[in-house]
Parts: structure tokens; sequence; C-alpha cells
């Protein structure tokens, strides 16, 4: 099969067109999938460079360079294995791999049906590839990581409110939590026009001092409960937080930073909880690997219902110079939603994907 891979851990020009073996038949839970979409993360950035570093461990369980990587991924059934249900050759699909297989930049990828789901019939493949790591990020920071209840008069914060898991986490507060105050961050004129579509009821400027001051002026009607990070570093907002959150509150982040600056904050008196997400746990450690199907399937349903739209902002072709530009984009930062990468886009032909 063809495949982008990384001959070596460092920049962009490490990517380069392979020709790999196919999987081998699927077995037990797996199903192959011919892949037709795939989308960038900023994690994927980071394990083409080597600097992932959110499992102490994580280059001693990836598959030998050169390593396809690629997470998000959307395309068609071509096997299942016998302990796979729900699914038959032919069916279009979407999901999130394992942050230690094989990943979606090539032709052919081996996946856990348990973590896959029937692509939602409203998107196309490049859409439908944009959501899952982005959809289940915020869903498991919101609702499982914060405990988030429906309904609760409470508001929530979400740092950089354009971004790829902050434009689905306002949709998650507003159509599944049915918050009443989502206050996003953003910087600019575009960026916080793009946040409301996504759900935001209020924006702030996080290149602005005094975040306590701004979220002050707002005049908001209910208490900010809830805070979600998802824009590095860490540290820089959590002073702030420990202002602005209510007693009781709660803080999750998804991103990294050894520098912690709790004490000697209000985060002790106000007896706050901080909370790491990762999407990977779940995968790496081998519990409740079920649950992303289901997160998905759930997804799949509101999206086709139009209660929950799809964040893929830029399309481009799934070839080694679109994977590279893709890269370029996520690490210059500023981008709005996702980018997406197709075998699909106008003027690419079938034997150029892939190369």
């Amino acid at each position: 099969m063809k495949a982008i891979a990384v001959e070596k851990y460092g920049g962009i020009d490490n990517f380069k067109a392979i020709t790999a073996p196919d999987p081998s038949k699927p077995e037990g839970h797996d199903i192959l999938v011919q892949v037709k979409a795939c989308s960038v993360n900023p994690v994927d950035t980071k394990v083409r460079a080597g600097t992932y570093d959110d499992y102490p461990d994580y280059y001693s369980h990836t598959p030998p360079l050169p390593q396809v990587i690629g997470f998000d991924a959307a395309g068609i059934v071509s096997a299942v294995g016998g302990e796979s249900t729900g699914f038959k050759p032919g069916d279009e699909v979407f999901y999130c791999g394992s942050p230690i297989r094989p990943g979606s930049n090539a032709e052919l990828q081996l996946v856990d049906s348990r973590a896959v789901a029937h692509k939602p019939k409203t998107l196309s493949m490049v859409q439908a590839a944009a959501m899952p790591l982005t959809w289940i990020t915020a869903y498991e920071a919101l609702v499982e990581r914060m405990g988030i209840q429906r309904g609760e008069n409470a508001g929530i914060l979400i740092v950089n409110g354009s971004g790829g898991v902050g434009s689905v986490a306002s949709q998650i507060a507003r159509t599944i939590l049915e918050l009443p105050v989502v206050v996003t961050t953003t910087s600019r004129s575009e960026t916080t026009n793009f946040s409301k579509s996504m759900g935001a009821t209020h924006t702030i400027n996080h290149r602005e001092d005094d975040l306590p001051g701004q979220i002050e002026k707002l005049g908001l009607q209910v208490p900010i409960k809830y805070i979600f990070i998802t824009h590095t570093p860490t540290s820089k907002y959590i002073v702030d937080a420990a202002k602005i959150l209510k007693p009781f509150g709660k803080v999750c982040s998804i991103v990294q930073d050894k520098e912690m600056p709790m004490y000697g904050t209000e985060f002790m008196a106000k007896s706050l909880t901080f909370v790491w997400a990762l999407l990977g746990t779940k995968p790496y450690y081998k519990v409740d690997v079920e649950s992303h199907g289901r997160i998905l399937r759930e997804l799949a349903g509101l999206v086709d219902e139009g209660k929950v739209e799809c964040h893929l902002t830029e399309t481009l072709p799934l070839t080694v110079e679109g994977l590279r530009k893709g890269h370029t984009m996520i690490e210059q930062g500023g981008v709005m939603g996702k980018v997406g990468l197709s075998v699909n886009v106008e003027g690419l032909k079938e034997e150029d994907t892939f190369t």
C-alpha cells in the first residue's frame, strides 16, 4: 500500500512517500479501513517532531521508523475481524485510531472497531475525518473528567474557543449540556465570530491582561464553575482560573506544562479541582475501549439531526505536500477549527494520492 511516513523525527521535510506492506487480515475486534480522508491535530505535529511527552514512555511503544502517523480518519471498511460487530465491508466509517498503532496517513489502516462509528450521512469523508479526536477529547473533558451535569445553572470558560477542540467544546457545552453561559477566549474578529457560531455566548480576549476583570465586566448572572484549557501553556491560566472560579469549581487541561503555580493562589482556599484529559488514555491502557465508539455514534446522530456543526475550515490534498502544509499551519498557530486532507480534492488524481 501507499503511505506517508516519518523517516526520522524532526521537521516536515522528514515526511516521505513510501510503499509499505498491506496490513494483516483483521482479527478479533479489528477492522480494515480504506482511508479516504484524515485531518491534522497538534498531537500529530508533536509525534512527528519527536517531542510528544504526554506519556513518559510513548516512543518505546510506537511502531518503528518509518512511522505512519495520523489519528483522525474516515473511510470504507474493507474487511472485518471475527469479533467485530456492527460493521461489514463497504460501510462508511469515521474514527480516531490508537496512539500506538500505525496511523491514518496511509491507504489502509487496521483499527479497533469498538472505537469506530458509521460516518454521519450528512458529512463528506473529509468533514467526518475532522471531528473524532477533537469531539472525543472535548466530550471526555466536559462530561467525564469535569462531570458537568446537563442544565446546570453554571457557566464555563473555554480557553481558545476557535481552535479544533475549543470549537466543539462550545457546542457540547451549549447543545448537549445546555449550559446557560459559555465564555470563550478569542483575539481577532474572525475568531470571535467563528467561536460564537460554534456556541459561545460571550467572548474575552486571551491576549489582553486581566482575564478575571474581563469576566467581571460581562456581568454574568450565573457563576463560572468550569474552565477548560485548550491552549498552551496551562500555567498561564492557572492563577487567573483560581480568581475566576467560584468555590468548588473545576479546571481541566489538555495541554502540557511542567510548571503549575497553584499553591499560594486561591486554588486551595476555594477547594478547586484540577484534572488532565488525554484522549489516548483509554486505548493506551486498554480501559473502557468501547466508549469512543459510543461517543462517535452519538455525535453522528447529532450531526445528522442538524444539532452539531462540523468545524472543518480547510481541505488539503492527501499527499506529502498537503500533509506538510497542514502540519505547518498547525505549528504556526491561528488555525480556526480543523484542517483536513482528502483523496477527493479537485484536480487530484487517484495515482497521486499518498505521494
